[in-house]
């Protein structure tokens, strides 16, 4: 590691010293101000070219202006390829939440269904992630169709659609308040069970909400099964206008099935070795499991070293494989999707874990 000792934040100084001292190598770097705060980490392909981009005179209005002129100090880590820097960029984002980096970070390109907590949990799509004890599903391309098709999958299981501080009423406590009526339409329209006027029970609602995750998880196609029976029953009686709207729902569930498919096989498919050779020689292997780096280690070449290698992949192999998508880790499973999408030649690299235990 090479750090840029400033005691104030001096432009023209940080460029010299990048100049002098940055070799064109992969790298993470990270901005501090005054106080010794991380305001920004980045990374680079070829960490010289890339800092000294950001003296540029035709930057100092942009993004890259506004850093470099809050920023008093530069340090960097060389890493042995550009996949390792993107990794460790994502890692060091996450332990240090720079100002720059969480006020100016791009919008997920995806969507997610979640599924809250409490006691009538809600299914809806989110574009944003994090660890706040929600189940998620995906990632999902499509975030408009996606949202239209969950709506269809709540009306058909009745569950809510309302605000999560929407508050919930169990049957039992009607002598307490007397009758409730739902807060919305949607009740009377038979698209949803009233939770929130406790017309429905506890028991029944969170039925529902698990045959939506078992369909979400390919584990029981319940809502699919009821719009077959009504669209069969609908042309079996000529209403031929009725069995057109149950075809098009249909069709929406359908689509997500598919596409919750190709999310769960698109992160299970990234579960291998990975042989990254490095931009100077310096090869490394990462074991990567559901989208996820678990271990890396410098590529073995001893009987030694491939043997430590075999015990480390046979370690993380073993252990069971969680149900649902970690929030901690969409970001680092994101990244990995596109890095292999973009780059199709790197699955030449990679090996099952099989092939080492």
């Amino acid at each position: 590691m090479t750090a840029l000792a400033l005691p104030l934040t001096d432009p023209g100084h940080l460029r010299r010293r990048v100049a002098a001292l940055t070799e064109n190598r992969p790298a993470v770097y990270r901005m501090t101000d005054p106080a010794g705060r991380v305001i920004y980490v980045g990374k680079a392909k070829r960490l010289r070219l890339r800092l000294l981009s950001y003296f540029r005179r035709a930057q100092q209005d942009d993004k890259a202006g506004r850093i470099v002129r809050a920023a008093a100090d530069i340090a960097w880590d060389y890493c042995p390829s550009e996949f390792a820097a993107a990794l460790g960029e994502l890692r060091q984002i996450k332990r240090y939440r720079p100002l720059f980096n969480v006020q100016m970070n791009r919008r997920y390109n995806v969507a997610f269904v979640k599924v809250s907590g409490g006691p009538a949990p809600k299914v809806f799509v989110s574009r944003s992630a994090g660890d706040d004890g929600m189940r998620y599903y995906g990632p999902f391309r499509g975030a408009s169709r996606l949202t239209e098709t969950i709506r269809v999958l709540n009306d058909l299981l009745g569950l809510r659609d309302c605000a999560l501080r929407m508050p919930v009423v169990y049957p039992d406590q009607g002598d307490l308040f007397g009758a409730r009526r739902a807060a919305c339409m949607r009740y009377d329209f038979g698209t949803c069970t009233g939770p929130c006027a406790g017309l429905v029970t506890d028991h029944e609602y969170q039925r529902r909400v698990d045959a939506a995750m078992g369909f979400l998880e390919g584990r029981s196609l319940v809502p699919l099964d009821r719009v077959v029976t009504e669209m069969a029953a609908a042309s079996e009686q000529s209403a031929f206008e009725r069995a057109t709207w149950w075809r098009e729902r249909f069709e929406a569930l359908e689509w997500l099935l598919a596409a919750a498919t190709r999310a769960r096989t698109g992160v299970e498919m990234l579960t291998f070795v990975y042989s990254d050779p490095g931009a100077h020689g310096d090869e490394r292997v990462y074991v990567i499991r559901r989208a996820t780096v678990c271990a890396s280690a410098p590529a073995p070449h001893t009987p030694i070293e491939r043997e430590a290698f075999r015990a480390l992949v046979a370690e993380h192999a073993s252990q069971p494989a969680p149900e649902v998508l970690d929030p901690s880790d969409l970001d680092e499973m994101l990244l990995l999707l596109s890095w292999f999408r973009k780059r199709p030649s790197a699955l030449k690299r990679t090996a099952p874990l099989s092939a080492w235990m």
